[in-house]
């Protein structure tokens, strides 16, 4: 998958982020009966008429859409809870309030399929907003204090923050070692340049008829 392996592309698109987020737990309260729905990562049901039942964002968004469930928010979705994270947020600068690795993926999913799921959506909308930006401003200010060393830890990071975040700590530290260390930094181009040269230079094999 895109930013696991190659450090030069460790940026994750939006699609990619919300998919995983997909996988994500909820709770869903069907209006119909159904029989179990066996997937390879586990199995699901049996659904009755309102007894709510856990499932997979990806299972809820499905069924919600055949009009055959309501979604139920989690509870750190109220405006009392999202109000006192805000709160948190604001009033400590350098640390970050708890909240699901994926909450802004989780959120943008329910307000697109289940709005009228979600009690006092606009002002449940508007603290997300508000939260996310409050973070992303401390993340950049965390980052403009950023400097040399071996490891890098900021708690409670989510998913979309760590994603902004990853490439430049990654260039960063890089630079930092390479400055450090420049003989055991290889170099690229040159090696690059040097391969090339190589092949240039070999004889080549007469082929096999």
């Amino acid at each position: 998958m895109a930013g696991q392996s190659d450090p030069h592309i460790s940026l994750f698109s939006a699609e990619e982020v919300e998919f995983m987020a997909e996988d994500e737990l909820i709770e869903i309260v069907p209006n119909m009966r159904m029989d179990p729905l066996n997937f390879i990562c586990g199995d699901f049901g049996p659904f009755l008429p309102q007894i709510a039942s856990q499932v997979p964002l990806w299972l809820a968004v499905a069924i919600k859409k055949r009009g055959k469930c309501a979604i139920r928010p989690p509870q750190w979705m109220s405006v009392e809870n999202l109000t006192r994270v805000l709160e948190g947020e604001r009033e400590s600068q350098g640390a970050f309030q708890v909240l699901p690795f994926h909450y802004v993926e989780i959120s943008r999913l329910l307000f697109d399929h289940a709005r009228e799921d979600i009690p006092d959506m606009y002002m449940v909308r508007s603290l997300i907003e508000d939260i996310r930006d409050v973070r992303i401003h401390k993340v950049e200010t965390s980052l403009e204090k950023f400097s040399g060393t071996s490891a890098v830890k900021i708690p409670n990071l989510s998913a979309m923050e760590v994603n902004i975040i990853r490439p430049f700590v990654g260039r960063a530290l890089q630079a930092f070692y390479k400055h450090d260390n420049p003989e055991k930094i290889p170099d690229v181009d040159r090696a690059s340049s040097a391969r090339t040269r190589a092949a240039n230079n070999e004889p080549r094999r007469q082929l096999r008829r």
